[in-house]
Formats: C-alpha cells, structure tokens, sequence
C-alpha cells in the first residue's frame, strides 16, 4: 500500500516536472517547490477531486468523461493558488497541463501494476471497497 502511494506520488511529481518543460504557461521554480506542488496536488486530488467529480457527474456523463480534464485543470490551478513559486498562467495552460498528466498518469498506472506486481483492474477495486 505504501509503495503504491510513493509510486503514485513520484509520478505525480514527474509528470508535474515534464508538464512544466511541455507546457509553456505552467512553470516552477526550484525542486522543493515541484516537491511541496506534487504533494498539494496529490491531497487535492484525494480529498477535493472526488467531491467536484460527484458533483459535477451528470455533465460528465454528456461530455463523455472530457469535463474530467476541466476538473484536473481547476485542481492544478487550485494547486498553483496554494504553492507559491509554482504558476499557471491560464485556463488553456492548465487544461493542456492536465491532459499531459492525464497522459502520464496512465502510465504511472502501468508502471505501478509493473513495479508491484499487483493487478489493477475495477473487479479488484470493487472486491476491495464493498461492505459487509
């Protein structure tokens, strides 16, 4: 469990680090900022993502899971508004920053199932979260 969180999160950190070299409004910087910014945006995600994703799932299901891109971009600006020294210029910079993570995302997912051996599918998760 914990080597998946590290793992999650390092990817979270690479992917945030190659999005600021692809995009050009999205910049930070020094390494502890990528750091503290992989670490907020990693929490964001976990407690705030989920909330606006329920909210906002009817318009999800019309857009065919594409407004999902438009919740992680506000979540990386959310994240920049936090961390100081981490900027995202505007919506288009975030929304092309969210699909490069999105894009790294997948394979950190990959590379974690690798690393792991564990096997990632929505059967395991759904075995996992039932109640009893």
């Amino acid at each position: 469990m914990l080597t998946g969180i590290l793992i999650i999160w390092l990817v979270t950190m690479v992917g945030l680090g190659l999005t600021t070299l692809i995009v050009p409004g999205i910049t930070i910087k020094s390494t502890p900022t990528l750091l503290l910014a992989a670490i907020v945006l990693g929490l964001i995600n976990a407690f705030i993502r989920p909330i606006l994703w329920l909210l906002t799932a009817p318009l999800s299901v019309l857009t065919f899971g594409l407004f999902a891109l438009v919740i992680n971009a506000l979540m990386i600006m959310l994240a920049a508004a936090i961390v100081p020294d981490f900027e995202v210029r505007g919506f288009g910079s975030a929304l092309f920053g969210a699909i490069v993570m999105a894009l790294i995302g997948i394979c950190g997912f990959i590379l974690l199932e690798f690393l792991t051996g564990a096997s990632i599918s929505w059967y395991s998760f759904q075995q996992q979260t039932q109640f009893y």
